[in-house]
């Protein structure tokens, strides 16, 4: 056998039949328990669909947009690679269509094909397949997994198939395909169906890409007789059909996965040690947490994107997180913005113990926000305010105690006569939306007698973010007069990164992007502090 620090090992993650069973958290709980073996391990996406990033694509396109510390705008499903993994993702993690075909065009108006006739086959795929390997090709990971987006039969995901059929054939051994696939099972019946498998796979087989293991959702246990059909139509032995069982928390996947031993069957098949085994001790104790809780603890999310919960991804998993810390359980409460207002806002806050105002951008549901921060702040209740959400704080206090009645944010109101709220300088002359906002990791220094020092118990801090807006530092002196407190800034630029109010048991906006950086193994000390806070409060 070779051994792990050799040439990296690659492996394909596809799906059939329909689109939504989990790829991204197949890929990342592999990832998890090669990583636990001792193997260093990467994972990207590469998603078919021409935007050059999702950062223009409106929440309920592609859910949330995940920013990576390199301030790279990607799927959401990186979200789940860094949960999982407790390691960072980064611009190469991600490739979409348009940015492929974006290379390509722009080397062949250099002139880098010497007047080759430029086509899919095999300017694209070669330059899907130099994406492939970019990852690997330091040394630093033992095994990439790529993550193909949507449904094996798409017309757009074509060439990723091709590319994957071309390095099967060049790399070997080093190549594996995995391919998740549904087995439904009808009621009236009472029987499961392989069909819709056998079919996925057959059209796999006309691309020229035979699977080298079967990854099946199912909401019913695959018994022997299912897995040896499945094995006998579709190429595979019976030890490659794995079963991917519904199960009421993403985090208990790589523990299914284990059980189902797919890290064995990749590691065999790749002829890479098998041991030691897989340390999942951590993981298996922060299932137990997630399982028992002591408490309970109501929270409330208020945003305008409600309906998908995928716009808000990371923040509801960085609660999960927080809740195991705590030993409590959170139950979350997602409520419509545009539905609030100064008449029903008691009610709709009625028995919450928290309240989260989610980030966002323009006006829709703005006053909601507001008319919630107001009354949570009135009655003492936990409050936690991320991008947009610190920023209607900041309106709300000017409004109702700086006595500054039309102060705004000029994203909302550009004639406002109290900007509180203002584009940031660097801004201004920005023409283009896509990848143009103050993206990725930033330093905030932060006062050292403030909350926000209390709960990082450190000085200098490195946060994500993801806007164009910024506290107007007019009007600190005004703020801070009256309790409203700047507790960390961005040197050299002064921007305030996090704002809070002393007088109140729990009261923080934070512009930059905490949920970002939560993992199961590393909860985020602000969302960790902010549910203990809340746990503690008496609705």
């Amino acid at each position: 056998m070779e051994g792990p620090t050799q040439n990296p090992r690659y492996i394909f993650v596809t799906g059939g039949v329909a689109s939504s069973l989990g790829k991204g958290i197949i890929s990342a709980s592999l990832a998890k328990l090669l990583q636990a073996r001792g193997y260093t391990v990467t994972i990207q996406k590469l998603d078919p669909y021409i935007n050059i990033d999702p950062g223009t694509l409106n929440p309920y396109e592609h859910g949330e947009c995940f920013v990576t510390e390199d301030g790279a705008e990607t799927d959401l499903d990186l979200g789940h690679y860094e949960r999982f993994l407790n390691v960072h993702t980064s611009q190469a993690n991600n490739v979409t269509t348009g940015r492929i075909y974006q290379s390509v065009i722009e080397k062949e108006r250099r002139g880098d094909y010497l007047g080759e006739t430029v086509q899919v086959i095999p300017h694209i795929t070669d330059e899907i397949k130099h994406r492939i390997q970019l990852l690997g090709e330091n040394g630093a990971y033992d095994f990439v997994i790529t993550e193909i987006g949507g449904t094996v039969g798409d017309i757009e995901s074509l060439p990723y198939i091709e590319a994957i059929r071309q390095l099967k054939w060049e790399m070997g051994r080093r190549c594996l395909a995995i391919h998740l696939t549904l087995v439904p099972y009808l009621s009236a019946a009472r029987e499961l169906k392989t069909k819709p498998t056998q079919h996925s796979v057959k059209m796999m087989l006309e691309y020229g890409v035979q699977p080298d293991i079967l990854v099946c959702r199912t909401e019913k246990h695959l018994n022997q007789t299912i897995r040896n059909k499945i094995a006998l139509f579709c190429n595979i032995d019976a030890t490659s059909v794995i079963e991917s069982i519904d199960t009421s928390s993403i985090y208990k996947v790589p523990l299914l996965m284990q059980e189902e031993r797919l890290d064995m069957v990749v590691l065999k098949k790749m002829k890479m040690p098998t041991t030691p085994m897989p340390d999942m001790g951590q993981w298996e104790e922060f299932i137990r947490k997630l399982e028992s809780p002591a408490k309970t603890v109501n929270i409330g999310l208020v945003g305008k994107y409600v309906e998908l919960v995928d716009s808000y991804k990371s923040i509801i998993e960085s609660l999960i997180h927080a809740g195991t810390v705590n030993d409590c359980r959170v139950q979350l409460k997602l409520i419509h913005s545009e539905g609030i207002d100064q008449a029903n806002v008691g009610e709709k806050l009625e028995g919450l113990s928290g309240l989260i105002v989610a980030p966002g951008f323009g006006d829709r549901g703005i006053e909601g926000k507001i008319t919630s921060i107001r009354y949570v702040r009135e009655h003492r209740i936990p409050f936690f305010g991320i991008c947009l959400g610190m920023q209607c704080a900041i309106i709300e206090f000017a409004r109702n105690v700086l006595d500054l009645p039309l102060a705004h944010s000029t994203e909302m109101d550009p004639n406002t006569p109290h900007p509180v709220i203002d584009i940031m300088q660097e801004q201004k002359q920005t023409q283009l939306k896509g990848g143009t906002m103050r993206l990725g990791a930033y330093p905030c220094t932060l006062d050292k007698g403030s909350m926000a020092y209390a709960i990082y118990q450190k000085e200098h801090i490195f946060e994500r973010h993801r806007h164009r807006y910024e506290f107007n530092n007019k009007y600190l002196p005004l703020f801070e007069k009256h309790g409203m407190k700047a507790s960390g800034t961005n040197p050299p630029s002064a921007l305030v990164e996090i704002a809070e109010l002393s007088s109140h048991p729990w009261f923080v906006g934070v512009q930059l992007h905490p949920e970002y950086k939560s993992t199961v193994l590393a909860p985020h000390p602000l969302f960790s502090d902010f549910v203990n806070a809340a746990s503690k409060h008496t609705a």
